[in-house]
């Protein structure tokens, strides 16, 4: 495992525990998507099936688990410890539009026709696409907490760093071999994120409240 590998990882890790933070310690999930982390626990749950049937390694089992678990956690708590707190009026992104654009693009572009691959594919999609639903909910606010911004950034900042682990293994692995599904996917994803970044960049890393430009 390579660094970009290891910090993309601990990047993603880290988005979840400063999203669990928000909202625990604030007592409420004004501000985040449930239709966006609803969206993250199915990809979890497509793309980490073998961890009924096949073992990695203890890293990749637990890391699995984890995400697994978490994501099943910040739905339980946006939708009944904290729930009085949640605002769908500003959640209206339509998520189907999102499960039908990866349930297609799964069976046109898979590497095998077999449940599993199909699954990891539909996962693969599903997540490049499963923050629109919070930048669509940023959108109509106009603005976002800092720790809020703090886990989007995250999010976003993971996926970047794995492109530059798929960029390191391509020149450095002798038989490291092109994923184009999932690397179409992370370079679709990261480029959701590119307005946000910019925006995060001249407003939270400056100190200042992150608002949109009106």
């Amino acid at each position: 495992m390579n660094l970009f590998r290891l910090s993309a990882d601990l990047t993603h890790l880290a988005s979840i525990f400063i999203l669990l933070s928000k909202i625990r310690s604030s007592r409420s999930c004004v501000g985040i998507s449930l239709k966006s982390q609803i969206l993250l626990c199915v990809v979890f749950v497509t793309r980490y099936l073998d961890i009924i049937y096949k073992y990695h390694s203890l890293y990749n089992t637990c890391m699995k688990i984890v995400f697994i678990g978490t994501s099943f956690y910040t739905i339980y708590l946006m939708k009944a410890k904290f729930k009085a707190t949640y605002d769908q009026n500003l959640d209206t992104f339509r998520m189907e539009y999102l499960f039908l654009f990866a349930a297609v693009l799964s069976l046109v572009l898979c590497y095998e026709y077999t449940p599993v691959e199909i699954l990891w594919s539909f996962s693969i999609w599903l997540e490049s696409v499963a923050i629109l639903p919070q930048l669509f909910m940023l959108q109509r606010t106009g603005e976002a907490e800092t720790l809020t911004t703090h886990y989007i950034f995250a999010l976003g900042a993971y996926r970047t760093l794995y492109i530059f682990n798929w960029i390191y293994r391509y020149y450095f692995e002798d038989d490291y071999k092109v994923d184009w599904i999932a690397s179409i996917a992370g370079l679709l994803q990261t480029a959701l994120y590119s307005d946000f970044f910019y925006i995060y960049y001249v407003k939270v890393v400056k100190g200042q409240k992150f608002e949109l430009p009106k």
